[in-house]
């Protein structure tokens, strides 16, 4: 669909021709026809689909043929990370260059008081739309400096992802704010029960648009290690000995392993830097710059870098830690291969990452290529790749030496019962167990004869 078959507002359509924007990608064709005739919706698509523009362009369009008051907010964009909210905030200046009295500020937590009280000031005198953090917008409503009563517009960007990060009871505090007829709109790159729990709470009647989760593309070469967890700085360290890292990005499951892996590397030489949530804003600016800029040759991040930031050039993406979802996989190892670049993807597979792994080759329709581990840093475990469905339930891991239903008779690398770190066939080991038991019990009888 071409853009002017949306019924766009002028000047709206003008900034597209200026950014040489003309079609519609499949979730701003779906989406924005329902916003402009003032549905609310929930929209399901990946990071990179054009979510942004989808929610943007329809309501700057609304807003530009001047029937919302001037005076007051309206429209909440809410965004889970300060650079995410960044983000939106550019976007909102492309979109809105023929529309110089429609205003926006972007609200967001670890700055210093003077952008505070530059946030405060925006808020109260007139700033049209407002994007913000959950934590950062609560702080300014509980001082009484936004009013959110004249909002006609509601948008939750990524979702799934605020819900994560803990943000449920602060976006529905924030809710109560807002009047009684306002028209939400709420995207997602994921569709879990929670994700529908808050839908059915906060949209009214929705128009639901849901793109399949998009696989990555062919341009990718996606590699794997199957090791232990001792072995992975030693693999990432041959990496970059083969070839001088460039452009990479590391990602880690968690902020403290974040933390200590680009400790690590930095002694190791590697000219790195590490980025996560307990970085002050001005610190996680200051890293995006120097990575940006090519200053420095390494990024060690959580997934707060994963969606929503804009990186063209990434050379290699390595997954520290297997993702424990599909979709942020995709979104991982999608920050490589852009504007019609080449990239790869390595992913270091411990054995206890198994399962979630054989679940991302599911996904992919084939198996990941395997690579093989260095030799001097010793064999790694057997992949099970016939593992199936063979996940441990809590309840099976309290009941020492029980087998669930659907694990019985089969392998799994990550599963704690089998009681062995290199799991061979199960009927060996049976057998195995079986022998050594016997060899007990004749032993038992030996000693009991003695005694008599």
């Amino acid at each position: 669909m071409d853009f002017y078959e949306t019924k766009l507002s002028d000047p709206v359509l003008d900034a597209l021709d200026d950014m040489n924007f003309t079609q519609c990608t499949p979730i701003q064709e779906h989406a924005i026809p329902p916003i402009l005739e003032g549905r609310d919706i929930l929209g399901v698509a990946q990071t990179g689909t054009g979510k942004t523009a989808a929610y943007l362009l329809p309501v700057l369009s609304e807003l530009s043929y001047g029937d919302y008051p001037t005076d007051a907010i309206n429209c909440v964009i809410m965004s889970p990370t300060r650079e995410l909210a960044q983000q939106i905030d550019q976007a909102m200046q492309g979109f809105s260059y023929y529309l110089p009295d429609i205003s926006s500020i972007a609200v967001y937590g670890g700055n210093d008081g003077i952008r505070y009280e530059q946030e405060k000031r925006g808020m109260q005198f007139g700033a049209d739309v407002v994007i913000a953090t959950p934590g950062r917008l609560i702080s300014h409503l509980s001082l009484g400096n936004i009013d959110l009563s004249r909002v006609s517009f509601f948008i939750l960007d990524e979702a799934d992802r605020m819900l994560d990060m803990g943000f449920s009871d602060d976006i529905l505090k924030i809710a109560k704010y807002l009047p009684k007829k306002h028209q939400t709109i709420m995207f997602s790159a994921t569709m879990p029960e929670k994700i529908r729990k808050l839908a059915h709470t906060l949209l009214d009647n929705p128009v639901e648009v849901r793109l399949a989760v998009s696989k990555p593309v062919e341009r990718i070469h996606q590699m794997a290690y199957v090791c232990y967890d001792r072995q992975k700085v030693g693999i990432i360290t041959e990496i970059f000995k083969r070839q001088k890292p460039e452009r990479v990005i590391v990602f880690s499951g968690s902020k403290q392993k974040t933390k200590e892996l680009f400790l690590t590397l930095s002694r190791k030489g590697f000219n790195c830097m590490a980025m996560h949530s307990d970085l002050s804003q001005n610190e996680r600016d200051e890293v995006m710059f120097q990575f940006r800029a090519s200053k420095i040759d390494v990024l060690v991040a959580t997934d707060i870098v994963s969606r929503g930031i804009d990186i063209d050039d990434i050379t290699l993406v390595i997954n520290y830690d297997v993702p424990r979802d599909v979709e942020d996989y995709v979104h991982r190892i999608g920050r490589t291969a852009r504007a019609g670049a080449g990239g790869s993807a390595v992913t270091l597979v411990s054995q206890e990452d198994q399962y979630d792994f054989l679940k991302i080759e599911k996904f992919l329709g084939y198996e990941v290529e395997k690579m093989p581990i260095p030799s001097n840093l010793g064999t790694g475990p057997k992949y099970e790749s016939t593992s199936g469905n063979c996940r441990p339930s809590k309840e099976n891991h309290r009941q020492k030496g029980k087998h669930s239903p659907q694990c019985e008779g089969k392998r799994h690398g990550r599963c704690q019962r089998h009681k062995r770190k290199n799991l061979d066939n199960v009927a060996t080991q049976d057998v195995e167990t079986q022998k050594g038991t016997a060899d007990k019990r004749k032993s038992r009888e030996k000693k009991d004869s003695g005694k008599a």
